[in-house]
């Protein structure tokens, strides 16, 4: 059962708040690492929990992220970018498009509120550069510009006969797919515990507007991911 969506957003809310708070003390501490690093590998592999979180529709889905990079230069890198993950949503009428409220309000009988449980998985794929800050010997700042495409599978669960029937017209197989491009800008830290392992945390905020021929709006969406980075190859500091 999905949690309300006012104390999702909140959990959500604290997460990055927390997030915030840990990178500033730790910037704050670390004059002791201070230090041009000296040993940047070729590549680098992450993977780990992630979670998008769309508040315009109150879907929040939890899934996995993994990044592949090979890094040309030691304050840049170029790679790909993909995540997988699910959530439920509840879908009502002032979502949609005005043409298609125009046209539930003349079938919809007095009194109905109609609403409908629907299942998202949600598949983002993304290529290109990463900027890397490596004056402390321990910790990396990034930053990136989030571009790709972002696709999802919405498996609508009506739950009587009237949105049943809705839905046999905007989705008579059951399921809706769709994909489109996204945009945004994304950054973390990478706290290194060694030269080949460390622990990556990250954010991105993206733009999109899946299902256009459905839902009025585009929305912005938050996907926050940690998990264990790994880097490998030549060192290319020297």
């Amino acid at each position: 059962m999905p949690y309300p969506t006012q104390a999702r957003h909140a959990g959500t809310h604290t997460i990055l708040t927390n997030l915030a708070m840990f990178i500033l003390v730790l910037l704050l501490v670390s004059s002791p690492i201070f230090g041009q690093q000296k040993y940047v590998t070729r590549y680098d592999l992450f993977t780990g929990y992630t979670f998008l979180d769309s508040p315009h529709v109150s879907l929040f889905e939890n899934g996995f992220h993994s990044q592949f990079a090979v890094r040309p230069k030691t304050w840049y890198s170029l790679g790909f970018d993909y995540s997988i993950s699910t959530g439920d949503l509840t879908l009502t009428p002032n979502l949609l498009t005005t043409a298609l409220q125009q046209e539930l309000g003349g079938l919809l009988p007095s009194g109905y509120a109609l609403s409908v449980l629907t299942h998202s998985r949600t598949q983002t794929f993304a290529a290109g550069p990463q900027f890397a800050y490596r004056r402390f010997s321990k910790v990396t700042l990034f930053v990136r510009p989030s571009v790709g495409l972002i696709q999802e599978l919405a498996t609508p669960h009506p739950g009587d006969p009237i949105a049943t029937a809705i839905v046999q017209q905007l989705a008579p197989s059951g399921k809706k797919r769709d994909h489109t491009p996204f945009y945004g800008f994304g950054g973390g830290v990478d706290l290194l515990f060694s030269r080949h392992v460390g622990l990556r945390v990250q954010a991105d905020l993206v733009y999109d507007h899946l299902f256009d021929d459905l839902l009025k709006d585009g929305r912005f969406t938050t996907r926050f991911s940690i998990g264990p980075c790994f880097n490998f190859g030549k060192n290319i500091a020297k």
